[in-house]
């Protein structure tokens, strides 16, 4: 039996490792501060284009890995992929529709809500990191977003 999403979950599981491993490398403190989450605009774009290939599922997977990965809170992060993917499955027949600047707002917002999502749990665990400068990592990833859903599109047109 051949799995006609097979090919979308290979490559939303390859491209999410190759984010995952992005993540890790270190950064000067000013270009850190930009640094997109690569990770989340992954799920973001598989959420968006794929849904049946990847659900809620992938996304707290990848959440939990990068928790494990970068040493935080259990769940912290996968709470907030599974908040914003839950947002992208929902509404992702209206965002595919939207032209791309439109689209690269809604992922500013979508952005913005991870980043407030972890700021609110950084609060709540007593790990509180009042800078508003984690902001600009949503403003970083917005200017990505384009870049990213133009690769991905043209790699999976290609398959």
């Amino acid at each position: 039996m051949n799995d006609p999403y097979a090919t979308h979950r290979l490559h939303a599981y390859i491209s999410a490792l190759i984010a995952l491993l992005l993540s890790a490398i270190p950064l000067p403190h000013v270009l850190g501060l930009l640094r997109p989450d690569l990770l989340l605009l992954v799920v973001i774009w598989f959420a968006l284009m794929s849904p049946r290939s990847t659900g809620l599922l992938y996304a707290f997977s990848w959440g939990l890995l990068l928790d494990a990965f970068s040493g935080v809170l259990l769940g912290q992060h996968a709470l907030g992929f599974v908040a914003v993917s839950f947002f992208v499955h929902h509404f992702h027949l209206r965002m595919r529709m939207f032209p791309l600047p439109h689209q690269t707002f809604v992922v500013l917002i979508l952005l913005w809500l991870y980043q407030f999502l972890m700021f609110w749990i950084d609060g709540v665990s007593g790990h509180p990191l009042n800078e508003w400068s984690r902001l600009l990592a949503g403003v970083g990833g917005a200017l990505c977003w384009p870049l990213l859903s133009g690769l991905f599109s043209s790699l999976v047109r290609r398959h």
